[in-house]
């Protein structure tokens, strides 16, 4: 397939969708993008895509499928009842979403015995990213068509690495967001301690950046406004990261965890504040607004 004039199908177009869907378009690609929005759709429309009416018209002459679901049983039925078969059978399909390892293997099953190649390619980023074409793809795939979906993935990708084969991409990006949300929670609650020690957050910013609490949740996406332009906590924590996306991969890797006799408290523990943060109503601020709740600024919806 020609690198630059690959035809895409694209099936989701949501927060993280939309943006991907739009750097492959940007790429000189020809993308055909199907979401259940007509929002959605004419968004795409606006950003170089065609967009059709159904998930069969859009994969029919692909040579690049590429899914973005909100979930485990949006992603299987899709796969099974929607683009396997209808897509060329030399078409290589690849899962962007966020789902749980049992049933990326399932798909992959599904996918191999139909003769196609496919991979499971959870992303890490949020929005911002997804619009800029600075994603990291975490990727499970046989190890020999990995060429062709770096190839695949490359207008919206910063990073891709083969995590392993397939499931694995899954593997990674659960125990990867798990950690994140923890380390949030920490970074978070350094911060707001930090405020009632009087100490000024943007100094513990300039101190914890370069000390041995240094790690991304501060550097990059500090939830305190000011020290970090870019992060969500400058723009009243809208967009980013939602935490109620934070709270599915935080109850996938628990769901993981227990069925592999993993032993994850602070997991756990992260789960349960977010699923408190959720109930709260907060689900659509970004996942760094925690902090919030931490100091205390946030009564429930």
């Amino acid at each position: 397939m020609g690198v630059t004039h690959m035809k895409i199908a694209f099936i989701g177009l949501g927060n993280m969708g939309g943006g991907m869907a739009a750097n492959q378009a940007k790429a000189g690609r020809a993308v055909a993008a199907f979401d259940l929005s007509a929002e959605a759709l004419e968004r795409a429309g606006q950003a170089g895509c065609s967009a059709v009416g159904s998930v069969a018209e859009a994969v029919k002459d692909a040579e690049v499928v590429i899914t973005m679901l909100p979930a485990g049983p949006h992603v299987l039925k899709v796969y099974s009842e929607q683009i396997i078969g209808a897509a060329p059978s030399s078409a290589l399909l690849i899962d962007c979403s966020t789902i749980d390892v049992d049933r990326a293997r399932k798909v992959a099953g599904l996918a191999k015995e139909a003769g196609y190649a496919f991979a499971d390619a959870p992303v890490s980023g949020g929005t911002a990213a997804a619009d800029a074409g600075n994603l990291a793809f975490m990727v499970g795939c046989d190890e020999g068509d990995f060429g062709r979906i770096e190839a695949a993935l490359e207008p919206m990708s910063r990073i891709t690495i083969r995590a392993g084969d397939h499931g694995a991409g899954q593997a990674a990006k659960i125990c990867n967001n798990m950690l994140l949300g923890i380390s949030m929670i920490g970074t978070c609650e350094a911060v707001a301690l930090a405020e009632r020690l009087g100490l000024d957050p943007e100094r513990f910013f300039e101190i914890a950046s370069k000390s041995s609490g240094q790690c991304w949740s501060v550097t990059s996406y500090y939830p305190w406004p000011g020290p970090v332009p870019a992060a969500p906590s400058n723009r009243d924590y809208q967009g980013g990261f939602a935490a109620a996306m934070m709270l599915k991969d935080l109850k996938l890797a628990q769901d993981a965890a227990a069925k592999a006799g993993a032993t994850t408290p602070l997991g756990a523990q992260a789960e349960a504040m977010y699923a408190l943060f959720d109930r709260m109503g907060y689900g659509g601020k970004d996942f760094s607004a925690m902090l919030q709740l931490l100091r205390g600024e946030m009564k429930g919806l």
